[in-house]
């Protein structure tokens, strides 16, 4: 097996779009969570969410971009930050040796949600000959492929949210396997919508904090009331170990080792104990030939909802042993919100990003700690501190895990 490294980072997020705005953005403990600015939602029992702030014309033309989703430009626009951030250019990347895995856990609700509009208002002969082609799941990868002409593995995980930890495991295995010699990878989501929106508002799952938006994305606190979604895309640059090497680039981090499992439980509620967590959990690091106690950092799923929060600690008690034996455990969604289908994406690269920079990012709003929940979250302030492997996890409706294991190089 082929050894594989992260040399490019595409953070598009509610706190920082490029790769230093993020890392910034996370050591001060920024906050990106607002009220609702995409549309109208004074009558929505929720008014808050993690929005983008790009011109997207900066980095697409203005036709090009009527034809596609939000979710497509976010993805785009973070290829294009990750394979600057890798010093590669288009010519480096075309052809067969490069390929893409980029998900998105819904795709273009917010297409779907205008042309619906149109069948009905206006008739099915109005619909766009672009409905089809800006609405499915598989365009951020599509596109990507395109635009800088990719011809090698194209893929496209749509596992809720663990859709880009999932799509990051697949490119890490092209590589792996020798497929490919670089790979495109992330998540891309978009769903700051009626739809989007209120549609995970009746099904209790958000926080309805819309008073005070900044203190609503709570992980791992007793107070903690429901997820804020979030939008945006996390794109990194995978590849080959040699061949990153040979061409002088920058080393983020080397992937050691992934897993994905099922809880086969509930549609949404994790598994009692965090059953399928700690399955996939133990079988990434099995994967990586690590042993738990050699882990310094976890970035987390961390939800800021009951049962996720509950269940992950419960997960990563049992893997390590005990709360004492645990490392140091932090959730980016207290400061991006939950991204969905690009949150594995977004929370690899702050994973990568904690290694590399030695500076662990907090858990924002950590003011009231839940006393079932007794691990280390670095609350409120980053935290200097050299590691040399660092674990991502993600866990999805449906009961869909996955977890990343990143090593220094």
């Amino acid at each position: 097996m082929r050894r594989v490294v992260v040399t490019g980072l595409g953070p598009v997020t509610p706190i920082g779009v490029g790769a230093d705005a993020f890392l910034r953005a996370q050591h001060r403990g920024a906050n990106g969570i607002r009220e609702i600015t995409r549309f109208d939602a004074c009558d929505f029992s929720v008014r808050i969410a993690g929005e983008v702030d790009v011109e997207v014309e900066d980095y697409l033309d203005r036709k090009e971009a009527r034809r596609l989703d939000r979710y497509v430009h976010f993805a785009l626009i973070g290829a294009a930050l990750a394979l600057e951030d890798a010093g590669l250019s288009e010519d480096d990347v075309r052809g067969d040796h490069t390929g893409t895995s980029i998900g998105s856990g819904i795709g273009g609700l917010e297409t779907w949600e205008m042309t619906s509009k149109v069948r009905f208002e206006r008739g099915p002969m109005r619909m766009s000959p672009f409905f089809i082609p800006m609405l499915i799941a598989n365009m951020a990868s599509g596109h990507v492929a395109m635009r800088y002409g990719l011809t090698g593995p194209s893929n496209t995980v749509v596992t809720a949210c663990a859709t880009g930890s999932g799509s990051v495991i697949d490119a890490f295995r092209s590589i792996q396997r020798g497929e490919a010699d670089v790979m495109l990878t992330g998540g891309s989501e978009a769903c700051v919508t009626p739809m989007g929106i209120g549609g995970f508002a009746v099904m209790k799952a958000l926080s309805t904090r819309n008073d005070d938006p900044g203190a609503a994305s709570r992980p791992f606190t007793a107070s903690r009331d429901g997820f804020v979604a979030g939008e945006g895309a996390g794109v990194l640059v995978l590849e080959e170990y040699e061949r990153a090497v040979a061409r002088g680039a920058r080393i983020y981090a080397e992937i050691a080792g992934g897993a994905t499992s099922a809880d086969a439980h509930h549609v949404t509620a994790p598994a009692p104990g965090g059953a399928g967590a700690v399955r996939c959990v133990t079988w990434a690091l099995r994967d990586a030939h690590i042993e738990p106690s050699a882990v310094g950092y976890v970035n987390a799923h961390g939800t800021s909802t009951p049962a996720n929060d509950l269940n992950e600690v419960l997960a990563f008690k049992t893997v390590w042993g005990s709360a004492e034996a645990c490392p140091p455990v932090s959730s980016t969604k207290s400061m991006t919100g939950h991204l969905l289908g690009a949150a594995g994406g977004i929370e690899a690269i702050a994973a990568v990003q904690a290694l590399h920079s030695g500076v662990l990012p907090p858990t924002r709003n950590h003011h009231d700690p839940d006393p079932e929940l007794d691990l280390d979250f670095v609350p409120n302030e980053a935290r200097e501190q050299h590691v040399d492997v660092v674990l991502s996890t993600n866990f999805a409706f449906g009961g869909q895990n996955a977890a990343i294991v990143f090593t220094r190089v």
